[in-house]
């Protein structure tokens, strides 16, 4: 136990290569896999060629962004400030932000490079049997989320030990300026990845939104063929998307959620007044523990996923998987705590208990649990909300849009009154540090969550490859069983996401206004009331940047397909093969040019405000755009998850006014309606909102130093025994009336 509690530093970014090295395993395990006939791996080998020509493009733009990006942080880190209010900066800032970012675009391209070749092999795994299919898409989602978790806690883990050992003077306590620069110099590392995140998001929601949408509009809707049909010539592209969207967008989403929320309970930790046996640094290791603890329990969990025979449910199946790893979390963090932290401990003047803190993670885990929930009820069918837009859908496509509307805004309610329940009770055990932790407590089964998650999105592409490939019914029936489970889990991950978001947000603010010397954000000061205005509309201006973005490239696809139909003769008899290839590259185009903005605004606008009107109005500004990206974000996810899984209940027959309704019926048309409605808000502008709302927290915390109001108090190296700093007796105010 000695020689653990002296190198527990080193154990974290084993934890993270662990993860790694699962990852390896399970993906070379899937490449063995057999991949079916020639006509199947032909199609795959388009969906892989079109995946990784649209990470070249952006890697490109991307590339230029990094270096820029880079150059200007290199140079903050040089500014001193005066000797009254000095600033605690390094150049070195610039190189995390550069390993962060390299970090999240390899995490991206892990899973979906895996993901391009488990989806054919899912699809002749279904020849066989429903059990070897599944078993093979979900392996094929844990190599994204061992990877990005492996990644993450690897990357922190190793830069943190780096960064101590080069800022922080042997004996030195943790609470000193020096360790409070090794964690900013992290933030730049969140930074890089977040940023790689957002346009990752946006580009491939953009991409995969403008293939769909094309593909059901001329295929489906004009044309009368299936969704995957091998005639449409935008059915490869939409196959593409769900990999660059769904896949490597999700992957470098969370990704920076992981990093951003470990770095916040971290900044808030190194505050911390305690006397423990790691030198006070017990409160900054925690989170790291956690989340290596999580992902090995998470790789232990993932045995469990799989069923038996043709009747076992999957949703079971992964059901349990989930569940696994949020006990054995639970029950891991407990012992983590116990050994960890010292028996009492303060921030800001909050004092609070090791027993504290574990609540904190209880709440934390138990709200990640619902939210999963929640968004089930409201995505899923048979349940009442795409119950009541399947019969909306009976009189017409109004009542259809309509319907969707409304559960999208319904659904806001219970996911915020358990968030404000979280963080009321997070707070309440362990102040800030509490809802930073809790947060962390969330995020630990994140390897979980994004198998299942990536899960998915392979499915959907078996399936494609089952449809253009012309393979038994039987076949397509084993995929569609995946499908619509990973629909589900694709709309439950989203409310993972958000929910995630708004937990780091809260606590990358609060770290946020301890840096720059803020202590209350007063709403009766005009300036700082319209800092909280304007930043209440910037999602909704985001978000109609990401579909109008969505809607322009949708018509160029639109008529492409209209093109090929009706300029190549014989694609509608199979005597011609359509020219697949271009519209690849309308959605390659679109989403690397249509992204720039919708980041431009995430990374920008808190720079202005911060540096213009001060940080009491940067303050301002986060607090409206964490609420409103919130709402945002679960309105639009959960209302076009609603819309999907009701046009999929027509395709599989839906009882209304006592007559079944199929596939190709009026109700089903304007259920397609909804559908093509809903695409941009479930897989583009909504699942962004959680990469904008931590995104502009992270710049305000990097710029935090340079900001900051008042004097900073110079803090002295002591020994570990001999605590100087002191924090204030007062509790940060977040809002003050009066």
């Amino acid at each position: 136990m000695e020689f653990l509690q002296n190198n527990l530093i080193y154990l974290i970014p084993v934890f993270g290569l662990v993860g790694i090295l699962v990852m390896a395993i399970q993906s070379a395990w899937v490449t063995k896999q057999p991949a079916g006939d020639a006509t199947m791996t032909e199609l795959a080998g388009h969906i892989a060629d079109g995946a990784m020509a649209f990470l070249k493009a952006e890697w490109k733009v991307l590339t230029y962004f990094v270096i820029v990006a880079g150059v200007l942080l290199a140079w903050s880190g040089t500014m001193k400030g005066t000797p009254e209010n000095p600033i605690h900066s390094s150049p070195v800032i610039a190189i995390a932000f550069l390993i962060g970012a390299v970090f999240s675009a390899f995490a991206g391209y892990l899973g979906m490079r895996i993901a391009t070749k488990a989806n054919v092999r899912t699809t002749q795994a279904a020849r066989t049997s429903l059990p070897h299919a599944l078993k093979v898409s979900f392996t094929g989602g844990t190599v994204m989320g061992f990877g990005v978790a492996g990644l993450a806690i690897f990357g922190l883990g190793s830069l943190f030990i780096i960064l101590y050992y080069s800022f922080v003077p042997a004996g030195a306590s943790a609470a000193g300026m020096e360790m409070k620069k090794t964690i900013e110099v992290l933030a730049g590392f969140s930074l890089g990845a977040e940023s790689i995140a957002l346009f990752a998001r946006v580009g491939g929601g953009i991409y995969t939104k403008a293939a769909d949408v094309g593909a059901d509009l001329v295929g489906k809707v004009e044309a009368g063929i299936p969704e995957d049909d091998v005639r449409n010539p935008a059915t490869i592209a939409d196959n593409v998307g769900d990999n660059v969207g769904d896949v490597a967008g999700m992957g470098a989403d969370l990704f920076g959620s992981y990093v951003a929320t470990i770095l916040a309970t971290m900044v808030l930790g190194q505050e911390i007044t305690s006397v423990d046996k790691f030198g006070g640094m017990a409160p900054i290791l925690l989170p790291m523990l956690i989340a290596g603890l999580g992902l090995i329990l998470s790789i232990v969990s993932s045995w469990f996923v799989k069923i038996k025979n043709e009747t076992d449910s999957v949703q079971r199946a992964l059901n349990l998987g989930n569940w696994m790893s949020i006990i054995l979390t639970a029950i891991a963090s407990f012992f983590a705590v116990g050994w960890l932290m010292p028996e009492t401990m303060s921030i800001r003047g909050f004092e609070f208990t090791a027993h504290d803190v574990y609540h904190s993670i209880l709440v934390g885990l138990v709200v990640g649990t619902l939210m999963s929930l929640i968004t089930e009820y409201y995505t899923a069918m048979g349940k009442r909300p795409v119950q009541s837009i399947i019969r909306q859908s009976s009189t017409g496509h109004a009542t259809n849009i309509i319907g969707g509307l409304s559960v999208g805004m319904e659904s806001t309610v219970a996911p915020i009154l358990v968030l404000a329940a979280g963080i009321y009770g997070s707070y309440h055990f362990a102040g800030f540090y509490g809802v930073a932790i809790a947060a962390a407590g969330m995020m630990a089964t994140t390897a979980m969550q994004l198998a299942i998650d990536a899960f998915g999105p392979i499915a959907d592409n078996a399936g494609g490859i089952a449809e253009m490939s012309g393979l038994p019914k039987e076949v397509r029936e084993r995929t569609d069983n995946l499908d619509a489970v990973g629909n589900t889990t694709a709309a439950t991950g989203k409310g993972f996401a958000i929910a995630s978001a708004a937990l780091t947000s809260l606590a990358l603010f609060a770290a946020f206004a301890g840096i720059s010397g803020i202590t209350a954000i007063d709403i009766y000061k005009a300036d700082v009331l319209a800092g909280l205005f304007v930043g209440g509309m910037i999602p909704f201006i985001f978000s109609a940047l990401c579909i109008a973005a969505v809607g322009r490239a949708a018509m160029a696809m639109v008529e492409e397909v209209r093109r090929q139909f009706k300029e190549i003769p014989g694609i509608m008899e199979y005597k011609a093969k359509p020219e697949y290839e271009k519209c690849v590259a309308i959605s390659t185009e679109a989403s690397i040019r249509e992204m720039m903005l919708p980041g431009a605004i995430a990374l920008i606008v808190p720079i202005i405000v911060g540096f213009i009107f001060g940080p009491e109005v940067l303050g301002g500004l986060l607090a409206g755009v964490t609420v409103s990206g919130v709402l945002m974000g679960i309105f639009q996810s959960n209302a076009g998850g609603a819309w999907d899984n009701a046009k999929k209940s027509f395709e599989k027959g839906v009882m209304i006014n006592g007559t079944m309704q199929f596939k190709g019926s009026d109700p089903h048309k304007a259920s397609v309606t909804g559908d093509t409605v809903g695409d941009p808000f479930k897989d583009t502008s909504g699942p962004s909102m959680n990469i904008l709302i931590k995104l502009m927290s992270i710049v305000s915390l990097i710029i935090a130093p340079h900001i900051a109001v008042g004097v900073t108090a110079t803090v002295k190296t002591a020994p570990i025994k001999e605590k100087t700093l002191h924090m204030k007796k007062e509790p940060i105010q977040v809002i003050r009336i009066g």
